[in-house]
């Protein structure tokens, strides 16, 4: 059997943070190797949730959890991984919709039965970089990205959303090293110094987490 090794670097954040962007500048800056977010499928689901969540929401978001599962179990096997995103903040979505009635409690319950099950078979990477941001400009970023089914959701979605990551990483406790940079303010796609900033905290965090 492979060996499986914990995944170096997850980075995790709301949706339109730059998460992509850094997973891209930390594997050209230490050589690992990248996985991307994986947000779309065959059957549309994400579409279909956002034009009647009560009916998508559970077939969306057990969806999201295979394939978040699936992309890093193979991340383990691989060794050296950075992730955009993971299985281990796919619950903060969850509890949102089940608060929002969007999952039933009767879902919710399947959900979460299935994603312990899962848990049980994986280990937290050594280091989760949380990028924290805005609502306000979340949304710039939200729109300037340009994907449909993400600009016209409104406002109300993502303040939520943010609320719910806030909550998760406040309370996060899963023996792994936790570096929170708010970004608000910063452009390390275009900015070197923002970049090099960037870069200075995770390759500290880096060596608390070794």
């Amino acid at each position: 059997m492979q060996e499986l090794k914990r995944v170096e670097i997850v980075v995790d954040g709301v949706t339109g943070v730059g998460k992509s962007s850094l997973v891209k500048i930390i594997c050209e800056e230490y050589g690992l190797e990248p996985f991307s977010e994986m947000f779309e499928d065959e059957n549309r689901l994400l579409h279909k949730f956002f034009n009647d969540r009560q009916k998508w929401a559970f077939p969306m978001q057990t969806n999201f959890l295979t394939n978040r599962f699936k992309q890093y179990y193979h991340a383990m096997k691989t060794g050296h991984a950075v992730m955009d995103r993971s299985i281990y903040s796919d619950r903060i979505f969850a509890r949102m919709y089940l608060e929002y009635e969007y999952l039933k409690p009767e879902e919710y319950a399947v959900y979460n039965n299935l994603l312990e099950a899962m848990l049980e078979h994986v280990v937290p990477p050594k280091l989760l970089i949380y990028l924290k941001v805005g609502t306000d400009e979340a949304i710039r970023r939200i729109h300037r990205r340009g994907r449909p089914d993400e600009v016209e959701v409104e406002r109300g979605y993502w303040d939520n959303l943010n609320r719910f990551y806030e909550t998760n990483y406040r309370d996060y406790d899963l023996g792994t090293e936790v570096l929170v940079i708010p970004v608000d303010a910063l452009d390390y796609v275009h900015r070197p110094e923002d970049r090099d900033y960037m870069l200075q905290l995770i390759g500290e965090a880096r060596s608390r987490a070794i």
